[in-house]
């Protein structure tokens, strides 16, 4: 083996190898102790603490989500903000959109061809349906106003009528009307005339006016006597000035005699539970045949029970009607001149104690008198107002219906009728004394 081929160092033979440390350490390398010569090893320095670093590193991070919490705050802010202002902007525009989106579909029909047609309410004997026989009559109802200025500013009341026939004679209620007021016709279709009153009667509560005009439809009269308990009938008019307001119902009575409310006087009336309210006054109570067969009228109403109405039969009111007509009042009627508050019941008794200022004597009766009218023959007599009438010609009376019945049963307008009356003093002392006076003809329509 070739000698420089067991080198494998690669050093001469001469070189012997020396590690790199006891190289530098060596003597016999002086130039590495110059070069450490005066040099102090410092002393290490000493790394932070890892608790240190992690208190450094949890400050940071607290600063850091403390910012990125508010930056996120600040966005959430703006991002509300601007979606309140887009809602703001854009609401209408969405709610079209929706509102078309959700377009509803309704469905109407008509009825079919010739429902309407009134050939169709009315049978092979001329009876009418209900629709048929409103029809019938709507144009013949009229409304009424009343005023108490000429000006027609002051309205007083409504009523209704009925017109009988084609030249503008209206049938209605006295209680409709102001003998000294204005009034005015309203038809069907809209027209507006000035009425007259061409005659009144307060003791059946029957008038008739009229107006200047010739193209008025006039109602058909039927015979009330031929009304039977029920038939089916409908009441038309203008309660609470609702024009040509239709009711039914049927005849619930006939022949009822039915007193008026406000002045006693007794009328035939046909019952009916068709509504009959204050504003149908002076309207019509209608069959299926289209005819009147009675005129309605608050004054002769319940007003304890509902579904009691009442109407003067035609066949009543029609002579009534005539001769208010023909005269302007119904002849044969009398005045006494009188005003006065009978006995008929405890609380009348109570109002006649209340006018004398004290009680009555136990079993006295008669009519106590309050007001003597000046134009009449009465006025002439002993009566004075405060005096009670006792008898007439014999006959005891206490009540209206007695004094009115003991007189008309014998005596009429211009007969001379002898009477008791009486006059009681406070301390129940009765002085009695006879009378006679002279029937007054009554032309007002007021008694």
């Amino acid at each position: 083996m070739d000698e420089n081929e067991n080198n494998i160092s690669g050093n001469t033979p001469e070189q012997e190898y020396i590690p790199r440390h006891e190289k530098i350490n060596n003597d016999n390398y002086p130039a590495y102790q110059d070069f450490f010569a005066g040099y102090e090893p410092q002393p290490p320095t000493i790394p932070e603490t890892v608790p240190d670093i992690r208190k450094k590193l949890n400050t940071n991070n607290e600063k850091f989500i403390i910012i990125l919490f508010i930056i996120i705050i600040l966005l959430a802010a703006g991002l509300s903000v601007y979606g309140i202002a887009s809602d703001i902007f854009n609401s209408q525009k969405v709610i079209g959109e929706i509102k078309k989106q959700s377009h509803v579909v309704v469905y109407q029909q008509t009825k079919p061809a010739g429902a309407n047609d009134l050939s169709n309410f009315v049978d092979e004997n001329g009876r009418y349906t209900i629709e048929g026989a409103a029809a019938a009559v709507k144009d013949s109802i009229v409304e009424i106003y009343t005023y108490t200025d000429k000006t027609q500013t002051r309205l007083s009341g409504t009523g209704s009528g009925v017109v009988i026939s084609d030249d503008g004679y209206i049938v209605t209620n006295t209680h409709v009307l102001d003998e000294n007021g204005f009034h005015t016709v309203h038809t069907t279709d809209g027209k507006v005339y000035n009425a007259e009153i061409i005659g009144r009667d307060a003791k059946t509560d029957i008038a008739v006016i009229k107006v200047e005009n010739t193209g008025l439809v006039p109602a058909v009269l039927g015979n009330s006597d031929e009304a039977i308990v029920g038939e089916q009938v409908i009441a038309v008019g203008n309660p609470a000035g609702l024009s040509n307001t239709v009711t039914d119902g049927i005849i619930s009575a006939v022949n009822r005699k039915i007193r008026s409310d406000s002045t006693g006087f007794e009328m035939n009336c046909i019952q009916t539970n068709a509504d009959i309210s204050p504003g149908n006054s002076g309207g019509a109570l209608v069959n299926m045949y289209g005819q009147v067969i009675g005129i309605t009228s608050s004054k002769y109403v319940s007003s304890s029970y509902e579904g009691l109405g009442f109407a003067i039969t035609i066949n009543d009111a029609l002579p009534i009607i005539e001769e208010l007509i023909d005269t302007g009042f119904v002849g044969g009627r009398f005045r006494i001149g009188i005003q006065l508050i009978d006995m008929a019941s405890p609380e009348k008794i109570i109002m006649i104690e209340s006018e004398l200022g004290f009680e009555l004597p136990d079993g006295f009766e008669g009519v106590y008198i309050s007001v003597i009218s000046e134009d009449c023959d009465i006025y002439n007599t002993e009566l004075k107002a405060g005096d009670f009438i006792t008898e007439i010609d014999g006959k005891p009376t206490k009540t209206y219906d007695e004094l009115y019945d003991n007189i008309s049963s014998k005596y009429g307008a211009g007969d001379k009728v002898p009477a008791k009356c009486a006059h009681v003093e406070k301390n129940g002392k009765v002085t009695y004394y006879d009378i006679e006076f002279m029937l007054m003809e009554d032309t007002s329509g007021n008694y």
